[in-house]
């Protein structure tokens, strides 16, 4: 496929073309001028795609003439499996093809975050497109003092567009990253509910060193049989035990150890909010208490 014909298909991808009223074209009539402008005809489409299903042994990737025309004059939405084979046989990512039925797989990490929810649980970090791009400080100022506090805004010289590809180079896949759930009081004031946490899965086991602080005692991030949990923990024999921040509402709790609970990693950084609704948090140590 020649450059040329590429720069034309992703022309047609992006452009807002309107009908004579003013509305959006269908996104069928769009995946229709994808097609003209490869110069395919629909029985090659069914042909290729006859290859696509009996590849993956599945026939629900084929796609017949009939309803590929089909397609192309209504406003029927093709199955995630034809759609696929749309993607191969168009030459054209599959989020963007997403994209023209109102699908933005950019809006998922956005969408889980707003949706808060009430239990702690591991947290999966992935781009749908590396190719995307993300606002990332690209060089800091040299005169800036990193030894102080101060706001990472004063400490950037330059923000810039960069690749996700380029920062997944980074630790990030070496880490788990968590969530504290917002009725998770168990390291609570030191680990507010709804905080993030990134895990470091290569400690699992529990370190029995002395501290001087309680920010310095180690942090572990459980996997429990129905749940998660997070807090400071103790392994005597075959238990293990978790337990609480002294100020926190929340029990001590034991498990059989490693049957009952699982060590996900030791928690290496947080990020949490310092103000919250006032009272929330009153409200829902006071539920707790009652509770016990």
């Amino acid at each position: 496929m020649s450059l040329h014909v590429l720069v034309r298909i992703k022309a047609v991808l992006k452009s807002r073309v309107c009908a004579g009223n003013g509305d959006l074209v269908r996104p069928a009539e769009r995946l229709g001028k994808l097609r003209a402008r490869l110069g395919i005809t629909t029985r090659q489409v069914a042909e290729e795609s006859q290859l696509i299903a009996e590849a993956e042994g599945n026939s629900e990737f084929y796609i017949s003439n009939a309803w590929l025309t089909k397609l192309e004059h209504t406003g029927s939405i093709p199955s995630i499996h034809k759609l696929v084979s749309l993607s191969v046989i168009y030459r054209v990512k599959f989020s963007e093809l997403l994209l023209l039925f109102g699908v933005d797989l950019e809006h998922i990490g956005k969408r889980q975050l707003e949706i808060t929810p009430q239990q702690t649980h591991l947290m999966a970090l992935e781009g749908s497109d590396p190719n995307s791009h993300i606002t990332f400080p690209v060089r800091l100022d040299h005169a800036a003092n990193l030894n102080g506090t101060n706001l990472l805004s004063r400490l950037v010289e330059q923000w810039g567009e960069v690749p996700f590809a380029v920062i997944q180079h980074l630790d990030l896949p070496h880490n788990h990253y968590g969530f504290i759930g917002l009725q998770d009081f168990t390291l609570y004031p030191l680990l507010r509910p709804g905080s993030f946490v990134q895990i470091d899965p290569r400690v699992t086991k529990v370190r029995a060193s002395r501290w001087r602080t309680e920010f310095d005692r180690p942090i572990y991030f459980l996997e429990l049989p129905d749940s998660y949990a997070c807090g400071w923990c103790e392994v005597q024999g075959n238990e293990l035990t978790l337990l609480p921040h002294p100020l926190s509402p929340s029990p001590i709790r034991r498990f059989e150890f490693p049957g009952q609970a699982e060590i996900v990693g030791q928690v290496t950084g947080v990020a949490t909010r310092l103000v919250n609704h006032q009272g929330d948090a009153e409200v829902a140590i006071a539920k707790l208490l009652r509770r016990s």
